[in-house]
């Protein structure tokens, strides 16, 4: 089964087509740059850019930043409040005239992980973390997924502790591999005596630079970087599209 899968970020959206049973893009990413926060309409019109470029007719997933129940979506994060509340499954079907299915955008990356990378054929707690413009999270006990686990949004100093320890703040703080693993090592912390997990997959575009800073974590868990890298997203919305 082949279908479109649209990751949400807070600064783009990427697609392609992707066959399910291999877990393969089946084209190029194509992806369209927004604002953060993202006005409602311009992401609507990102998801029909992309179903134009790829001239696509059949099923269309989307990973989308925030809390999704049933496609409606709740709490969002960096895209902004004028996405809260939307039934996200009827207005992304409306403007691409596709049968859209709708997902956090971690829960996808983690299922991607899980189904075809890192997680596949792993037993017991899992937790699967992408550093980014935040932290995304999902949460998986015997390959069950615990749906929305926002553990980005974990409060730190008053603040979402992503705000501490994202990529986006390596970037812009200019912290060296190590200051911001110390941070990293932090969040790590929290996080393993909340759920006391087996294994951490690391995705998100530094889990390509793994070998300069996972020597510097400090954990009981095995951590592994994600082997889908930053294809897990699309493949993971692939899925939600079913």
């Amino acid at each position: 089964m082949k279908v479109l899968g649209i990751d949400i970020g807070g600064s783009s959206f990427k697609a392609a087509p992707v066959d399910l049973k291999t877990g393969r893009l089946l084209a190029e990413r194509f992806r369209v740059a927004i604002e953060s926060p993202c006005p409602r309409d311009e992401g609507l019109a990102a998801a029909h850019q992309i179903v134009q470029h790829f001239r696509w007719k059949g099923r269309v997933g989307i990973g989308f930043p925030g809390i999704v129940h049933d496609g409606r979506i709740g709490a969002v994060g960096n895209l902004g409040d004028e996405w809260q509340g939307q039934n996200g499954a009827r207005i992304f079907a409306k403007a691409t005239g596709c049968k859209v299915g709708l997902a956090n955008d971690a829960d996808a990356a983690g299922l991607a992980e899980m189904r075809f990378g890192a997680g596949k054929g792993r037993d017991g707690t899992v937790l699967m973390l992408t550093f980014g413009t935040g932290i995304g999270s999902a949460l998986f006990y015997r390959g069950q997924l615990v749906p929305n686990a926002e553990l980005g949004h974990i409060p730190w100093e008053g603040e979402p502790i992503e705000k501490f320890a994202s990529a986006a703040v390596k970037t812009r703080l200019d912290l060296d591999w190590k200051e911001w693993t110390d941070r990293v090592n932090v969040y790590l912390r929290i996080v393993e005596r909340l759920f006391s997990p087996d294994l951490i997959i690391i995705g998100g575009g530094v889990s390509q630079d793994h070998k300069m800073w996972f020597k510097l974590l400090h954990t009981e868990a095995k951590v592994v970087p994600a082997k889908l890298h930053n294809d897990a997203g699309i493949v993971g919305a692939a899925l939600a599209g079913v």
